[in-house]
């Protein structure tokens, strides 16, 4: 008997996948529930990012003002951990969030410690609210 558990790929799944990685800065729950015209409801998108998150093809970012955001994995480096380790860039203009994912900051925790998650998040203004 195979043990293995398998994620299915459904439309929704699909649909959210397609949606976050065709953003170009985060998403939140209801960003991402507009875009998806309809395809599910907003209790199967919490399910689903669940589900993305736990498979790391997702992570979840808490902005500045406490508002969750959830971006795809493109270019993440997140070893065994599973842990998101680069920068995010909160604009305060435009409310826009991204990942800065050339950018990631060294951690040195004392004996003992152990990271469970990691959020780095920088507030300014983007590039096109800079003007």
């Amino acid at each position: 008997m195979n043990t293995k558990t398998t994620s299915r790929n459904t439309q929704a799944k699909s649909s959210i996948l397609l949606a976050l990685s065709e953003a170009k800065c985060a998403l939140s729950h209801a960003q991402l529930n507009e875009k998806l015209l309809g395809v599910c409801d907003r209790v199967t998108i919490y399910r689903v990012l669940d589900r993305l998150i736990s498979e790391k093809k997702v992570h979840r970012i808490a902005d500045i003002d406490g508002s969750i955001k959830y971006a795809s994995c493109h270019e993440c480096n997140h070893p065994k951990t599973g842990l998101h380790t680069h920068v995010h860039f909160s604009c305060q203009k435009c409310k826009t969030l991204i990942c800065l994912d050339q950018i990631e900051p060294k951690v040195i925790l004392p004996d003992g410690f152990e990271i469970k998650e990691t959020n780095f998040t920088i507030s300014g203004f983007c590039n096109q609210c800079n003007v």
